[in-house]
């Protein structure tokens, strides 16, 4: 059984906790990392995120899958502010309370005002859940 997550280990590993305000900060604390090509993002499943058959709810795995494309996307667009227009979510297994939950994401296409992303949601290498997102870019403060 591997050890425990824990906070001192996420950053051990190059994980930066982000407290965040409204309701990435109420799902979190989220979790930061810049990888070689892009960012990663991760947030460690608690029981509070379970739902009544005793697995991390699929809500929550789709919310930390739309944060984290949006702000993958945010950051190749110069962090320039995007919308979900559309966020489509394939389960494929469960998480539990205790894993560190950690999505990466690939900017697939990107138009004057859409962009299109793809990602994985993945517990120690596994792959738990996928998604497809279109985003609306919207006009930065300067652009006004």
């Amino acid at each position: 059984m591997p050890p425990p997550v824990t906070a001192e280990s996420l950053a051990a590993e190059g994980w930066r906790c982000k407290t965040l305000p409204g309701f990435a900060g109420l799902i979190g604390p989220l979790w930061v990392r810049k990888e070689a090509q892009a960012w990663a993002y991760g947030l460690l499943a608690t029981a509070d995120h379970l739902n009544p058959a005793g697995v991390v709810h699929g809500g929550l795995l789709t919310a930390l899958l739309d944060h984290g494309l949006s702000a993958i996307a945010w950051q190749a667009l110069d962090r320039r502010p995007c919308v979900t227009v559309q966020l489509d979510t394939h389960f494929l297994a469960p998480a539990r309370a205790g894993q560190f939950l950690e999505v990466r994401g690939q900017l697939l296409r990107a138009t004057s005002s859409l962009v299109f992303m793809r990602g994985e949601l993945s517990v120690a290498g596994n792959v738990v859940a996928t998604g497809a997102a279109v985003l609306k870019v919207l006009a930065a403060a300067s652009d006004h």
